[in-house]
């Protein structure tokens, strides 16, 4: 084999081989984007406590608070913005509460005890079907 032949063989072999990783990079996405709703649980397990924590959900960690019946949903991320632990919602407080250092949350997110200067992030949340959905922000 001639050597330029043997060039033209290994380029071709090199622009073969990136062809199903250019294909995988223009092909539509069959997962949801970032600006979609997504399912975190389903509408029993929020009305069995009146909140519903998914930690592994596709909008990340979410707990959402409230029942099937409410016409408001309260959804957040439980991360504690000061030390990254879970928070927990005291209902008859009405407000979101860090075991770890004592950050207390509204229900709206915003801090209203410290450590915890920044608020934690929350998420548009409604009852489809029977589905407990998010739409992250």
């Amino acid at each position: 084999m001639k050597r330029r032949d043997f060039i033209n063989w290994v380029g071709l072999g090199g622009i073969a081989s990136s062809l199903p990783v250019a294909i995988a990079a223009c092909s539509s996405q069959t997962t949801s984007t970032s600006g979609d709703w997504q399912t975190v649980g389903t509408s029993a397990e929020l009305d069995k406590t009146g909140q519903l924590l998914a930690k592994n959900s596709p909008a990340g960690p979410v707990l959402v608070i409230g029942t099937s019946k409410a016409a408001n949903l309260t959804a957040v991320n439980p991360t504690c913005t000061h030390a990254g632990c879970t928070v927990g919602w005291k209902a008859e407080a009405k407000k979101f509460v860090c075991p770890c250092h004592g950050s207390e949350y509204g229900i709206d997110g915003k801090v209203q005890k410290g450590p915890a200067t920044e608020a934690l992030k929350t998420y548009a949340a409604k009852i489809e079907s029977n589905s407990v959905v998010v739409k992250p922000s």
